[in-house]
């Protein structure tokens, strides 16, 4: 009996010490439970403390003090809301400032949003950090916030695959085989992302700030350049204008003493006609007085004492300043004219340009400037062309005032010395050095030559219509739709039309003679030059009549060629 009570008390002590056990292991997983919940609860206090920071101090616009509302940035970085910065800036119309850093811009900023931060604030607006992180099943309103409202426990576990803050009965019963994670594992994740984000960010600010930088610093650069080659330009014309108006002044001077030369020799020449003048009136008052005597004797006595004196024959051609003596001066003028008139002209033209005046007004077929393919051989005796030989002339009432025609209207030569002076006409060229031929072109096959001085002309053919009263190019002949021509040059031969050119092979240096071919029906213009064919249009022409046409620089004749010459 005494071993049955004492086995028996040592079954209770048993039991008590189990019970003990239980009661230290759950006050244990209690307190375990606790400090995991103390450590989420401090993760969850520096996350909202964080995101805290980023509304206060990065998500508010510097003006209303307010989260943004169509967030920008202007060029100094800074950034407001749209209305906000609208409106401070609202009634200046030239320089604003930045209101934050008051950097100033001369010219007003165009407002773009900035899509990052409208992001980040939609974010903000949507996902409070008290809301955004709860449990599939829902959490509690009222009371603490990382409790799980079914289960009653913390939300200790992240689930990645839902996106969400979870139980752990929760993780084992509805989040079975999702991919998990502690809170403070997936809090650290999302920190290490931020930084990672942000230090993106921050290179791309410093990329863009050193882009920036050097593209002010190439914008100063150019400036500075073209300033100082506006500076150089200016100068060289200053130059040239004062260098130009120093020969002037010696060139003036030159003809002022040749014609003060030339004044003084006709003055005494006009003298010694006077003196001259005066005896033959004297001898002739001699002769009339021997009239009166009657007798034979004494009128043969008379008229013996009277002798017609042999006076040396005075000329009265007067050559102020023989051509030859200026014939150097005039080439440099010329040369210089066409430097400035063509060259410059063309250089400050842009690659590939068309001039803006030469814009269709009918609607004429356009030219299609087209390169021979080859060069076959022109035969000297013009085979093939002898029938189709037509003589032209000028048509003087279309003759620019600058432009002398002679040999009977078939020589036009740009005078250097100015224009003469023309009856007025609306056929004329006012500004334009061209002359038109008299005869014109419905139909049929047409060849003529034409004899140039110098490689600065336009030869080719026109319609009537072509303007004759405006300044610039558009009256020239090649340079508008109505007509078509090649130009001579000393460096590069050129097929034009409506206001478009065509290089063409070769190069031609001081006189030669330009053959030029027209079939109205093929709808063909071909160009001859030492003995090749130099270069063919091809058109369909509309049946108005087609002249043949010259533009004509300083100093230049153009011969139309007589036929078998």
């Amino acid at each position: 009996g005494g071993n049955a009570q004492k086995q028996k008390k040592q079954a209770i002590i048993r039991l008590e010490e189990e019970e003990e056990e239980e009661e230290e292991e759950e006050e244990e997983e209690e307190e375990f439970k606790n400090w995991n919940y103390f450590i989420f609860l401090l993760y969850r206090l520096v996350y909202i403390a964080s995101w805290s920071f980023l509304m206060d101090d990065f998500m508010q616009c510097p003006i209303c003090l307010d989260s943004f509302k169509v967030p920008v940035t202007i060029p100094c970085g800074h950034s407001f809301c749209k209305n906000c910065i609208s409106e401070y800036w609202e009634g200046k119309e030239k320089e604003v400032h930045c209101p934050f850093c008051k950097e100033t811009f001369k010219l007003r900023p165009q407002l773009n949003r900035n899509v990052s931060m409208s992001v980040l604030t939609e974010m903000a607006s949507t996902q409070s950090p008290g809301t955004r992180d709860v449990c599939t099943v829902g959490a509690e309103t009222t009371g603490p916030e990382e409790i799980c409202e079914r289960h009653q426990k913390p939300l200790l576990i992240y689930c990645v695959r839902e996106g969400m803050c979870v139980c752990y009965e929760c993780s084992v019963n509805e989040c079975q085989g999702h991919e998990t994670l502690s809170v403070g594992e997936e809090l650290r994740n999302r920190e290490a992302e931020l930084k990672k984000k942000s230090a993106e960010i921050q290179k791309q600010q410093e990329v863009t700030k050193q882009t920036r930088a050097e593209l002010t610093y190439n914008m100063e650069k150019e400036k500075v350049s073209l300033q100082q080659t506006s500076l150089w330009i200016n100068c060289k014309f200053s130059q040239l204008m004062k260098l130009l108006a120093e020969k002037q002044e010696v060139m003036q001077h030159f003809l002022d003493r040749q014609q003060e030369v030339a004044l003084l020799e006709s003055e005494q020449r006009l003298s010694a006609l006077e003196q001259r003048s005066m005896q033959l009136s004297a001898l002739q008052d001699q002769i009339t007085l021997a009239h009166f005597f009657i007798s034979v004797c004494v009128a043969q006595q008379e008229s013996r004492m009277v002798e017609v004196p042999a006076f040396t024959e005075l000329p009265v051609d007067l050559h102020v300043c023989p051509q030859e003596e200026l014939s150097p001066v005039t080439d440099v003028l010329s040369r210089v004219s066409k430097l400035l008139c063509e060259d410059l002209d063309r250089a400050l033209q842009p690659p590939g340009g068309h001039d803006k005046d030469s814009s269709p007004q009918d609607k004429r077929p356009i030219l299609a400037v087209v390169p021979s393919p080859a060069t076959p051989s022109f035969p000297a005796e013009r085979l093939g062309l002898d029938a189709n030989y037509c003589s032209l002339t000028f048509d003087p009432c279309t003759a620019n005032a600058h432009l002398l025609l002679s040999r009977r209207n078939r020589k036009a030569e740009h005078l250097v010395s100015g224009p003469c002076t023309v009856p007025s006409d609306q056929r004329r060229f006012e500004h334009t050095w061209q002359v038109l031929c008299a005869q014109g072109f419905t139909g049929g096959r047409h060849f003529w030559e034409l004899e140039v001085s110098k490689p600065w002309a336009y030869l080719g053919i026109t319609y009537a219509g072509i303007p004759r009263k405006e300044k610039g190019q558009r009256c020239m002949v090649g340079r508008n739709q109505f007509s078509w021509s090649l130009q001579l040059d000393e460096r590069q031969l050129g097929a034009w039309h409506d206001g478009r050119r065509e290089a063409v092979l070769g190069q031609i240096q001081g006189p030669m003679r330009i053959g030029l071919l027209l079939d109205y029906e093929a709808g063909t213009l071909t160009y001859y030059g030492k003995g090749h064919e130099l270069h063919t249009f091809h058109s369909v022409f509309s049946g108005e009549q087609l002249y043949p046409a010259c533009w004509i620089g300083e100093g230049v004749s153009v011969t139309l060629c007589d036929p078998g010459t």
